[in-house]
């Protein structure tokens, strides 16, 4: 029986808000499109949600062209600066998520736009720690379908999603996975759920009882 742990990256694994602000600042400069400012708490409000609505929150005063350009060009700056720049890693990632690599699969699902992801990974070079990893910015699909679409092609048999946001529970339903909330992160879950502080609490948690065997949704 193959299992697997997906992680949700801002949050749960990272906070890079402070980061992207700062690119996103740049971004915004270059383009000549807009004169704004964004905060860390700008961009920690948004997160989570998938880049188009993000781009409807803090553009949404550009028509759509000029919008969506103006994404393009804070999503490439973003994944440049944080690749050489990285974020705030949560206290005993790399520790829990080795020792956790010795019984599951690890695997990261997330609204972010394509190479995001890579950024972190590299970054840190965390490579070797994760079997597979997916967005919407590679597909446009929302984070409930990526979710179920990477334990199917994985051939998990059972697989927990962890997140710090409503939207993440919600996303981990959809996919029909099991949840495990990361409350030291960005939000709250109204449903009663198991939940870890820390991220190395993670490792002393009864994984195996917050999964849900893959079967129809």
């Amino acid at each position: 029986m193959k299992q697997g742990i997906i992680f949700d990256m801002d949050g749960t694994l990272w906070d890079s808000a402070e980061n992207v602000a700062k690119s996103w600042n740049q971004a915004i400069a270059q383009s000549g499109l807009l004169t704004k400012t964004l905060t860390t708490a700008d961009i920690k409000g948004v997160m989570g949600k998938t880049m188009d609505k993000i781009a409807e929150a803090l553009f949404g005063e550009l028509a759509d062209g000029p919008r969506e350009k103006l994404l393009a060009l804070c999503c490439e700056e973003e994944n440049d600066y944080l690749r050489r720049h990285g974020g705030m890693l949560y206290a005993g990632v790399e520790e829990t998520l080795s020792a956790l690599k010795e019984t599951y699969g690890l695997y990261i699902v997330s609204n972010c736009q394509s190479g995001y992801i890579e950024a972190f990974l590299d970054y840190y070079g965390l490579w070797d720690l994760f079997a597979d990893i997916e967005c919407y910015g590679n597909n446009g699909r929302k984070k409930g379908e990526n979710i179920r679409l990477l334990a199917e092609r994985n051939h998990l048999s059972a697989a927990v999603y962890v997140g710090d946001i409503q939207g993440d529970y919600d996303a981990s339903m959809q996919a029909g996975v099991g949840f495990i909330h990361a409350a030291y992160g960005f939000g709250a879950v109204a449903e009663c759920v198991p939940a870890i502080r820390t991220f190395t609490e993670l490792a002393e948690t009864d994984i195996a009882a917050a999964m849900k065997k893959l079967g129809d949704v």
